[in-house]
C-alpha cells in the first residue's frame, strides 16, 4: 500500500526523481551509494531513494555508507537501527576524521577542508570496494546557492554544484538528486517522517565560511519580496544547462 505523503514529503519525492530522469542520474542496474552523515539532508535522500526504487520503472541498488567523523562513535546507533528496519545494506564506519582535521597535525587548512578531503577520499575508496557506480550526496538548493556565491566572492569563479558529475573517466558519477530542493522543504519531511537525527557534535558545526555565506544570503533575499525564489530558479535553471551542455560536448567527443 502506497503511503500517504505530505506537500513536503511529496515534493522531495517528485524533486528528486525529476533531477534523476532528466539529468541521467540512474540507469537500470546503478549500483549506488548513499554518503548518510546523520544530518537532514542525507538521511532524506536515503529515504527519497529508497522509495524511488519502487516507482523507477527498472532495478537499481541503495547503500548507505556512515563515516562517522570520531566526537561520539556511537552517535549512529539510530541511523543503524533504521537502515536495519528497512533492510538497506549498509557500511558504518567510526573514523578520527574530525579529530584530526582539529588537531596540530592539520595546521595549513581549515578543519573542515580537512574533514571533507579525508571523507571524500575515504568514500571514493569504499565506493570502488562495493562496486558502486553512483555515490549520492545530499546537497540542496541553499547549498547550491552558498557554494555558487562563495565561489564568485572568494575565487573570483562562476560556478556552482554539479547534479551528476563523473569521475574516473565515468566510473564512478557523482550524483545530488535534491540539489534542486529548498533546505525548510527537507526540514520538514525529516519531521515527518520522523527520521531519527542526531546531534552534530562537531567543534565547528555553524562557524563555517559556508554558514556565514547563508547569513550573508538572507540580507540578499530580503532586497525584494520574490528574490529568494527568483535566485533559486535562476541556479537551477543554469546548473542544469550547464550540466546537459557538457554531457551534449562529451557525447559528441566520443
Amino acid at each position: 500500500m502506497r503511503e500517504k505523503r505530505t506537500f513536503a514529503q511529496e515534493l522531495c519525492v517528485k524533486s528528486a526523481g525529476k533531477a534523476m530522469q532528466r539529468l541521467e542520474m540512474v540507469r537500470p542496474g546503478s549500483r549506488i551509494g548513499i554518503a548518510v552523515s546523520g544530518g537532514v539532508d542525507s538521511f532524506v535522500l536515503l529515504k527519497c531513494l529508497h522509495i524511488r526504487q519502487g516507482i523507477v520503472p527498472f532495478p537499481f541498488e541503495i547503500m548507505a555508507i556512515h563515516l562517522n567523523p570520531g566526537f561520539d562513535p556511537s552517535s549512529h546507533a539510530p541511523l543503524a537501527d533504521w537502515l536495519a528496519r528497512h533492510g538497506i545494506p549498509a557500511h558504518l564506519e567510526v573514523t578520527d576524521f574530525g579529530p584530526e582535521a582539529h588537531s596540530e597535525r592539520n595546521l595549513r587548512r581549515s578543519p573542515c577542508f580537512r574533514c571533507a578531503w579525508l571523507r571524500r577520499k575515504r568514500l571514493f575508496e569504499l565506493c570502488a570496494r562495493y562496486g558502486l557506480t553512483h555515490l549520492a550526496l545530499g546537497h540542496n538548493a541553499d547549498d547550491l546557492a552558498a557554494t555558487f556565491f562563495m565561489n564568485l566572492c572568494r575565487n573570483g569563479r562562476v560556478d556552482g554544484l554539479s547534479p551528476n558529475e563523473p569521475f574516473f573517466g565515468g566510473a564512478l558519477h557523482l550524483i545530488r538528486p535534491l540539489l534542486f530542493v529548498e533546505k525548510k522543504y527537507i526540514i520538514k519531511a525529516a519531521r515527518q517522517w520522523e527520521l531519527p537525527l542526531w546531534a552534530n557534535s562537531c567543534p565547528s558545526a555553524g562557524k563555517t565560511a559556508r554558514s556565514d555565506m547563508a547569513d550573508t544570503l538572507e540580507h540578499l533575499y530580503a532586497v525584494a519580496r520574490d528574490s529568494r525564489r527568483c535566485i533559486l530558479n535562476g541556479l537551477e535553471r543554469w546548473q542544469t544547462e550547464k550540466t546537459l551542455s557538457a554531457r551534449r560536448a562529451g557525447e559528441q567527443e566520443s
